[in-house]
């Protein structure tokens, strides 16, 4: 099994590979990934990081309040997204009817 951390306050300027070597001593990192801005293609500030589920408590402890190019982490088990209430096959837009 494996557990999806959060990591939170990552610079602007890390990189998927620089987040996953920086958890590589702690853990057999699985994937990782910084959040980007769809339009833009920015660091959002966060990502996540898979590991073994085994792992994932020493990840936490060793890297929650840690630094990384500067900023202090915030590390915790991801939550899962809240489902988002389906419409049907509404797409938005269209017509105004006034």
């Amino acid at each position: 099994m494996t557990k999806r951390l959060y990591f939170g306050n990552l610079s602007w300027d890390v990189t998927d590979d620089e987040l996953s070597n920086a958890v590589a001593p702690y853990a057999n990192v699985i994937s990782a990934r910084v959040v980007t801005d769809r339009d833009t293609g920015r660091s959002r500030g966060f990502g996540f990081v898979e590991v073994e589920e085994a792992d994932a408590d020493n990840v936490i402890e060793a890297m929650n309040g840690s630094t990384l190019s500067g900023r202090v982490l915030t590390v915790n088990e991801a939550r899962e997204r809240p489902q988002r209430p389906s419409f049907g096959n509404q797409r938005g837009g269209g017509r105004r009817r006034f």
